[in-house]
């Protein structure tokens, strides 16, 4: 007995210290396709992703197990796939590699990983993830809408029954243009204009959903709603943009019922279901949505509803497009926050103004009380008039009408509403109530908020300093952001709503360090794809809905057709693959990308190319718009060029040698005609020596070596001349942030920021404005993140948070203390983990904290006089003296520098 207890004991000690040896790392946070157990996933070799926790430095083999349940997985039976040992620091971007997988099929997967001692960690928590549907002939259901092509918003219903001994329930679905999905009278999902916009006579995306909980034996109803959305844009006499159909309403979905028995059935749409007219009467993503609640068929999505005077549903055709599922799929739109007025007044004609206090894409939630009948008219807008009423301008509204909401109410008793289609960027809401026709009496407005609507695309960066000014430009341009991230990046929530290609390469890295935008932009270059033309040519917008301009020789004037515009199918990639270790997305595009830069050389006269809109939005003597102060020719061939360059380098990365040697010197031959034909020797500038004008050169890699610090010098002087002004516009902006903090000289964008008389960000927010707006004044769009790249510079500069170009697996940890700047404190939850950089100065001292994730490596620079003036924890290598700096190289863990002795220039 005693032997006994004691062999126990030492068996409980041994598992310890077992324990103990094998925590240096432990994997987590598991991803498929970028996606926490996705659904719907239709690449037949998903990527896989880890991070890792733990104090081991490194990994250097990790172990995958995948299976066709949990109990096998818990079993360590990898039925589907056991790796074995991979010799490999690899923990992004891993494909599947396991056995063929099946349309519904459900994946469970873990994994482990061994650190650099040869320490085997624990298995990390099990993660999961659903096929969607792999082949066409897996579809068991037809495309069907309404006989009646006129209805605002059609209504599908069917009943079916379930056996016993039911496992698992799939629906496959697609509703166009939006949908809002119930089962026995339940919505099911918290998503909003769902699927994601697209172009739908090439892609249609559809939504994969396990609805085994919402079933029941017995008798069951599906019920679907549509509304019109971007794929049927209608005018009705209110504001619209442009209008465009791609069809009627139409709908398909199938529910797959899989039995204990092993067999397995499905419900389609076809014939069999009912189709009626909804009570949305009106339905219009730019003019509104109208709701009669009298016209409410209350039980409609409910078992043992009577809808004998419903019509037989009509089998059509679809739009053209592929459905297509998770690989072609944003983050689905969610509600977040509620904003509550901060302010009401009333108006001499009795409407009410209720000021939200903060200009975002709002869907308005309403209560009312009132006789049936009565009704309330609100009316979005992001100004006020001088009376206080809603002033539309900014939003489009004018001439092609206004924009509203309508509410009729069903009952005598309280009731609430929101939109299901329609969304508005807006800070403020006008009640207009109307009275019931049957005794005049009006209704009253018991309660009015607005939901905020966005992408749920993770949050991933966290910033602030002491700069108070710095840190509310900061949250000024994150609301541009949020309102204009839904299943693409819009320009703006209200008058456009279109994906205007510049703002996502322009605005890459400013979006991608505070959101993990990943999934969004991989179909945003499915949206590209589908959009170019075969000649090449890629539209400025895309999904391309309406055509900006026809040229009778190339199909598109230059709004529709500006190399500034159109490299987003090469400049998104790319910073994908810095950000990410993404290469993707270049294999499945590398072709429309060859005939996008062919198409470029096509329109070339001796490598230069001359047509565009260039610096849009730039400051010159003009209102803004097309480039004033930069040639067009100049901006335009500088992206040839950029195009150009890194199609050599994706092209040897994707081993495409051929194509890289040739595009190789294909750019130098670009280069030397740009400087021929732009380089004044003598002022040492570029063109009209415009800020612009010299700084994409710099970036770009176009200016030679022994012209840069001159160069560089001439935009300090012309920003210094101007009493720190800028006059870059939408394009320039962004590569003069970079020109000047690439040289060094983050004093100059710090000088030109920290200010509120000279337009700009300070501006805006002196002039009151809680969004970032379209001009550097505070004009135009009140919403739009066109301009928000200083983002960029906050996280990648000021905090010194940057990527070696490898998807964070090496990190330069490089801050930039200026200004009156004391303090930052700032993160990036990086692709491989957290990566953290706060610093703080006073007097000629400073100090900075990082923490590196494990399995990545850093390289730190301190601003110091020397090596020996720097006092730091273990672990750190003296690199060398740099730029004043002197340079440290780290492994993963938290790391403190304190430096003393500094200069007034340091």
């Amino acid at each position: 007995m005693i032997i006994t207890k004691l062999f126990t004991a030492f068996a409980a000690l041994l598992a310890i210290f077992t324990t103990a040896a094998v925590a240096g790392l432990t994997p987590v946070d598991l991803r498929c396709d970028y996606a926490v157990n996705p659904s719907g996933v239709d690449s037949p070799t998903p990527r896989l992703f880890w991070k890792l926790t733990g104090n081991s430095q490194r990994q250097i083999a990790y172990e995958i197990l995948a299976a066709t349940s949990e109990k096998n997985l818990d079993r360590d039976s990898g039925d589907l796939w056991s790796s074995g040992r991979i010799g490999s620091s690899d923990s992004i971007q891993v494909p599947y590699a396991g056995n063929k997988l099946a349309t519904a099929e459900q994946v469970f997967w873990k994994v482990r990983v061994w650190d650099e001692t040869g320490k085997v960690s624990e298995w990390s928590k099990p993660a999961t993830w659903t096929m969607g549907i792999l082949e066409k002939a897996d579809w068991h259901a037809q495309w069907i809408g309404a006989a009646d092509t006129n209805i605002p918003s059609l209504q599908l219903r069917h009943e079916f029954t379930i056996k016993p001994g039911l496992n698992r329930a799939l629906i496959n679905i697609c509703g166009l243009g939006e949908y809002e999905l119930t089962l026995n009278g339940r919505k099911i999902g918290d998503d909003f204009l769902s699927p994601g916009w697209t172009k739908y006579d090439q892609t249609c995306l559809y939504d994969t959903r396990d609805i085994t909980a919402e079933l029941k034996r017995g008798s069951n109803a599906v019920g679907i709603e549509l509304g019109n959305g971007m794929y049927n844009v209608i005018g009705g006499g209110r504001y619209t943009k442009f209008k465009h159909s791609f069809g009627p309403q139409k709908a398909i979905a199938q529910i797959r019922l899989e039995y204990a028995d092993g067999s397995v059935e499905f419900i389609g749409t076809d014939e069999n279901w009912r189709a009626a007219a909804g009570p949305v009467t009106f339905s219009s993503i730019y003019g509104g949505e109208d709701f009669d609640a009298r016209r409410v068929q209350t039980g409609c999505n409910r078992p043992g509803f009577a809808d004998t005077n419903w019509a037989a549903a009509k089998v059509v055709s679809g739009p053209g497009g592929e459905l297509r599922g998770q690989s072609c799929a944003a983050p689905p739109v969610k509600f977040f926050e509620k904003h509550l007025p901060v302010a009401t007044r009333n108006l001499s004609n009795g409407d009410t103004v209720f000021d939200l206090g903060q200009n975002a894409a709002h869907v308005p939630n309403l209560s009312m009380t009132g006789p049936a009948g009565s009704k309330v008219r609100l009316l979005p807008a992001e100004l006020l008039s001088a009376d206080g009423s809603v002033n539309q301008s900014s939003m489009g509204a004018g001439h092609r009408g206004e924009i509203w909401c309508e509410y009729i109410k069903g009952t005598d008793h309280e009731e609430s509403w929101s939109p299901k289609f329609y969304y508005a960027g807006c800070r403020y809401w006008q009640a207009h109530l109307m009275p019931a026709t049957t005794n005049g009496i009006l209704p009253k407005v018991k309660s009015l908020a607005g939901i905020v609507v966005q992408s749920a695309s993770e949050p991933v960066g966290e910033f602030e300093c002491s700069n108070n000014l710095f840190s509310r430009i900061r949250k000024l341009v994150r609301w541009a952001q949020r309102s204009n991230m839904v299943s693409l990046m819009t320009d703006c929530p209200h008058r456009e709503r279109l994906g205007w290609l510049e703002e996502d390469h322009l605005n890459g890295p400013a979006l991608r360090y505070e959101f993990a935008l990943d999934q969004l932009f991989t179909k945003t270059l499915n949206d590209i794809a589908d959009s170019q033309l075969t000649n090449g040519l890629v539209p400025t917008t895309a999904p391309e809905y309406t055509v900006f301009g026809h040229d009778a020789t190339h199909l598109r004037g230059v709004f529709g057709d500006s190399p500034e515009w159109s490299s987003s199918l090469i400049l998104v990639p790319w910073q994908q693959y810095e950000f990410s270790g993404d290469l993707d997305l270049f294999r499945k595009h590398y072709d429309a990308m060859k005939n996008y830069v062919a198409y470029l050389g096509s329109r070339a006269d001796q490598f230069i190319v001359s047509y565009g809109l260039g610096d849009w939005y730039d400051l010159g003597p003009n209102h803004p718009g097309v480039s004033q102060l930069t040639p067009i020719a100049l901006t335009a061939t500088a992206f040839y060029f950029e195009d150009i360059k890194i199609m050599a380098q994706v092209a040897s990365l994707t081993g495409n040698d051929s194509d890289a040697a040739n595009y190789s010197a294909l750019a130098e031959k670009i280069r030397s005609a740009f400087n021929e034909k732009f380089y004044n020797a003598t002022n040492h500038t570029y063109a009209t020596g415009s800020q612009c004008a010299n700084a994409i050169p710099l970036v770009f890699g176009l200016c030679e070596n022994s012209n840069r610090a001159a160069v560089l010098d001439s935009i300090v002087r012309d920003v210094r001349s101007r009493g720190n002004a800028l006059t870059a516009g939408d394009v320039g902006y962004r590569y003069l942030l970079r020109a000047l903090a690439d040289g060094g000289r983050s004093d100059v964008i710090f000088d030109i920021n920290n200010q509120t008389n000279k337009p700009g960000y300070g501006m805006q927010l002196a002039k009151g404005k809680t969004s970032l707006t379209e001009a550097w004044d505070g004009g135009s769009s009140q919403n739009h993140f066109m301009l928000g790249q200083i983002q960029e510079w906050f996280y990648h500069d000021l905090a010194g948070i940057q990527s070696g170009g490898d998807g964070f697996k090496t990190i330069i940890i490089a801050p930039q203390p200026v200004g009156d700047v004391t303090w930052v404190k700032a993160s990036y939850n990086s692709i491989r983990g957290k990566i953290t950089s706060n610093w703080q100065r006073a007097g000629n001292k400073f100090s900075v904290t990082v923490a590196i994730p494990p399995n990545t490596t850093a390289t730190v620079f301190v601003p110091a006089k020397s090596a020996a003036s720097v006092a730091k924890n273990s672990g750190a290598k003296f690199l060398r003296m740099e730029n004043h700096c002197a340079v440290f190289e780290t492994g993963a863990g938290e790391h403190t520098f304190e430096s003393s002795g500094l200069t007034a220039a340091q």
